[in-house]
């Protein structure tokens, strides 16, 4: 999976306009990975655990209260026979710790949300004893394949840092990096996005975004070009960086912009997908097994592309 400086597009030999299909391509061949939906006990995520198995991505155990999926897989005509099924009960909490545990033994190879809260499934995965912790720190990203960009568009923190600091953020980043590097991005281009592309000692990312950039022009963040501050305009739109004068290999190309706080990332990502029509994918960063995080508002796409986003950066994983 290798690729122009600034062109994820190509992974598995596909155009831009059809990068996560070719995600979906790449991850087929993988091979199937042994995948967790961890208390699926809602018809979304059944109908998800389903077309995983149809497009041959992953074989899908089933971690929840065997007699309600059974009720539910029964009343929405899937066929369960086709699943692994682990009964946990009716705690979700436990389901999750049990998908956990089996994921730290070796024998999954990724998580999945299915009905329960986030944050039920984030304790398990963060938990010392059965967790999926490590030294590194957690994030999510997002990947977004937006109507009339030439290439796709890699968001983070979108999902769990709430406000991070400098030392968090430089680790998002690394974890981002780390993801495009994975899609075939030889050397990604990475905006530390503001609301402008000015120092200002009064706004504190603005202070960041330039602490960290001159990490970066320093060696001490690697295999990507880094700038910042940059607004999102001058970040991803060449017309606006020439027309404020930024001489910059990253203004107007960014692959990946590492925003601020949760809030700006969130309503960044949102506004894309609801107001832009961009399609995503997106996977849980710093795990010692990929976790998929779905909202139940993810249409069925989303959530298989994002299945086919952590195959493909496990396998990525693995080999490196």
């Amino acid at each position: 999976m290798t690729a122009p400086n600034s062109s994820p597009a190509c992974v598995a030999g596909q155009s831009s306009s059809t990068f996560l299909d070719g995600l979906l391509a790449t991850a087929r061949q993988c091979g199937r990975r042994k995948i967790a939906m961890v208390f699926p006990c809602d018809a979304a995520a059944l109908r998800t655990g389903d077309r995983l198995t149809d497009e041959d991505i992953a074989d899908v155990s089933l971690f929840g209260p065997r007699d309600r999926l059974l009720e539910l897989g029964a009343r929405e005509g899937i066929d369960l026979e086709r699943f692994e099924l682990i009964d946990t009960g009716a705690d979700a909490a436990s389901a999750a710790q049990k998908a956990c545990k089996h994921a730290a033994a070796g024998t999954l190879d990724m998580l999945m949300k299915g009905s329960l809260h986030t944050d039920a499934l984030m304790r398990a995965v963060i938990a010392r004893i059965d967790g999926l912790r490590t030294q590194r720190r957690i994030s999510h990203a997002f990947v977004l394949q937006v109507p009339g960009r030439s290439s796709p568009l890699i968001i983070s923190d979108c999902v769990v840092n709430v406000a991070p600091t400098l030392g968090e953020k430089v680790e998002i980043l690394e974890h981002a990096i780390h993801l495009a590097r994975a899609l075939g991005v030889v050397r990604p281009r990475a905006a530390v996005v503001s609301f402008t592309e000015s120092v200002l000692p009064g706004a504190p990312s603005t202070l960041d975004a330039a602490a960290i950039a001159k990490m970066a022009q320093r060696g001490q963040i690697i295999d990507a070009a880094v700038d910042g501050p940059l607004a999102f305009d001058n970040a991803v739109s060449m017309a606006s960086a020439s027309a404020k004068g930024i001489d910059s290999s990253v203004a107007g190309r960014a692959d990946i912009l590492l925003m601020p706080n949760l809030e700006a990332g969130n309503a960044l990502y949102k506004s894309l997908v609801y107001m832009a029509g961009a399609s995503c994918a997106g996977v849980v960063l710093g795990t010692k097994k990929p976790v998929v995080l779905t909202s139940r508002t993810d249409s069925l796409e989303s959530k298989v592309y994002s299945a086919a986003l952590a195959s493909v950066l496990l396998r990525d994983e693995c080999t490196s």
